[in-house]
Order: structure tokens, then sequence, then C-alpha cells
């Protein structure tokens, strides 16, 4: 299931329903696990996954045969880690025509961000901040240098639709389309370790900007650095970006602050 098998990653497509091949960060979070494939490892990718919002609440997970085959595991160590997800009451298992392993409906992934920030130190948040800011920004600069303005204008078409959709999916649309514009380095290491980040910072970005007003405030931002890209001014994509983290990492070291002062 990782899209980076290949120099040449697919583009997304998002839909207000699950489509049928999963978005860019479900890519990150699903890479095989090799010959470690232990039913704890399983487990906690798919903890990630639900606690990130990849998975999002009611969503169907992929078949046992799907995540073993994504994993790179034997379908009974996926059964395992599934009965200890519903021991831990993140999913649910309904049988009959329409059934298999669901999300539970009230998961809420901004509480789990929340907790995430409350329990990290400030240094390990700053230090997050620091390692997205450099692989995104140096993937950004090399875009800068070898995208097509024909490659830029679809990443910008995509953005279009950003209004028009539930807050969860307006993430989603920004996540795939910052992982489409990293692509457009045309290094695929790049931009598989950027993906990795992504999947991990996503739940944050969304955390600060919980509304619409907050996501369209990212879109312009984002629209930025396409503009710059496709200028070819790769100092200026750069410099957007670590303005996006330093903005995000201060912000939470802020809900951090006022959730430790809240009794």
């Amino acid at each position: 299931m990782d899209p980076l098998t290949t120099q040449s990653a697919p583009r997304p497509h998002l839909s207000d329903a699950r489509p049928s091949q999963p978005h860019r960060l479900e890519g990150a979070l699903f890479q095989p696990i090799g010959d470690e494939g232990r039913a704890e490892l399983v487990e906690r990718r798919l903890v990630d996954a639900i606690h990130r919002g990849h998975l999002r609440a009611g969503e169907r997970l992929p078949s046992e045969s799907d995540l073993a085959r994504s994993f790179g595991v034997a379908p009974v160590t996926v059964r395992e880690a599934l009965l200890a997800l519903r021991g831990r009451g993140l999913i649910v298992t309904r049988r009959g025509r329409n059934g298999g392993s669901f999300v539970i409906d009230d998961a809420d992934p901004l509480a789990y961000a929340l907790a995430a920030v409350r329990a990290t130190s400030r240094l390990a948040l700053r230090d997050l901040g620091a390692h997205y800011s450099a692989i995104t920004a140096a993937a950004l600069r090399m875009a800068a240098r070898r995208a097509d303005q024909s490659e830029t204008q679809i990443v910008r078409r995509r953005l279009e639709r950003l209004e028009t959709l539930e807050p969860e999916l307006q993430r989603r649309l920004l996540d795939d389309a910052l992982v489409e514009l990293v692509a457009l380095s045309q290094s695929a290491r790049l931009t598989r370790e950027q993906m990795k980040l992504q999947a991990e910072f996503s739940p944050y970005l969304r955390l600060v900007a919980p509304g619409a007003d907050g996501q369209t405030a990212q879109c312009a931002h984002l629209r930025a650095i396409i503009d710059a890209v496709d200028a070819a001014d790769a100092d200026a994509a750069a410099t957007l970006t670590e303005q996006m983290v330093t903005q995000v990492i201060d912000e939470l070291i802020a809900l951090q602050a006022s959730a430790a002062s809240s009794p």
C-alpha cells in the first residue's frame, strides 16, 4: 500500500465518502512492518491511525487480508491486533453482508491530540516541529527548482473544493495537497519521509485550527507556498513553510500552558 514504491506517487482522489483507494497519509501509516511484524506493532499502527483521525469515527477498516498484505504479516497476526483493539473499545465488529470492523462512532482525534500535547514536553514539541520543518522545507525547495507550472496548477485546483467539505475532509484535502506538492520534488525518499511526518503532524494542525476559519487560513498559507513553488522561488517556499511550522508549535505550546492552568 506504500504509494511511493516507484518514483512517481499516485495522485489522491478525495470524496465525501471513503475513497476506494486510501488517501496518502494512510499509505504512510500502513507500510509493511516486515519481520518485526507482531500483533502489538500492528495494533500500534492502527491505534495511531484512529487517534490521528486518519481512520475516522464510524469508518470501516480494510479487511483482515488487506491489512495483512499491507503490513506484511500473517492474517492471524492482524486478527490478534483487531481483538486487542476491540478490547480497548476502539473498534466494533459487525456481522452480516455489510459487516466488518469499524472505528467506534465517538472516536475524537482532537481529544487524542490535545491529550498528546498535554503529555509532551515543550522540547519534544519543538523537536517535532524542527524535524517536520526541515524535511518539508527541503522537499519544497527541490519542488520549486524541478516542478512544472502545469503540475502546481493541478495541486492549486484541488484546493478549490475546500469550502464544500466537512472539517475532517478539509484536513485530508490540505494534507494530500501538501504531500502532492512535496512529491513534485521528484525525490521518493524525501516524499516518503515527509508523508510519515505529515501523518504525525496533521492532528496538531487541525487542533490549532479546528473550525472552518482556521482551515481556510491554513489553505491560504498553502496557496502562498504553491505560488512560491510555481514561481521557482525556493527560498520563499522554504521560509513560508518554516513560518507556518513555528506558528503551529507556538500555538500548541500555548494550548499546553492553558490546559495545565485549567482546574
